[in-house]
């Protein structure tokens, strides 16, 4: 079963309306690996109605779990697999459009809708080494420090400024 078929056949998205998921991660940017896992991220403006919606819905599901972080705003995060397919789906209290998950993921799209193929051929090879996705960026676009902010940073890059460091790859 495709990822999308399991996205809908596991009525997530439906289940989360209200908490506004979007799909994430290597899948929708076509860099998974084998064992990629389906991520959804959400806004939990109420971490509790979050975590019963997720409860109601998936807790008979194999390898459920629900826990909350005990930092950095607490979010809530749960894992559970459907059809398959591992998922993880991660509420936090901040809007979606301002979670590093989809920064990230939203810089990672559009530094591939620029390329020309090298980037995303380059990435997949790391990530078949075992590295994670924003690690696999950091290292082919030579971001030195935290990969994950070394993203974040390059997300108020013009398109231009983007091509000129694709250019260089």
């Amino acid at each position: 079963m495709e990822y999308e078929a399991a996205i809908s056949s596991s009525g997530v998205l439906e289940a989360l309306r209200a908490f506004d998921p979007r799909v994430v991660g290597t899948l929708p940017l076509a860099l998974s690996v084998p064992d990629s896992d389906i991520d959804i991220v959400c806004h939990a403006f109420d971490p509790v109605a979050f975590a019963e919606a997720i409860w109601r819905q998936f807790q008979a599901c194999d390898g459920f779990r629900l826990y909350q972080w005990t930092s950095s705003g607490r979010p809530v995060v749960a894992r559970f697999e459907w059809s398959g397919w591992p998922f993880e789906v991660f509420g936090d209290s901040r809007l979606v459009g301002q979670q590093h998950g989809w920064l990230h993921f939203e810089i990672e799209r559009r530094l591939l809708a620029l390329d020309d193929g090298r980037l995303r051929k380059a990435v997949l090879q790391q990530r078949s080494l075992g590295i994670k996705t924003e690690p696999a960026f950091a290292a082919v676009l030579g971001i030195d420090g935290d990969p994950y902010r070394g993203l974040l940073e390059l997300a108020s890059e013009t398109d231009i400024q983007l091509r000129a460091r694709l250019n260089s790859l």
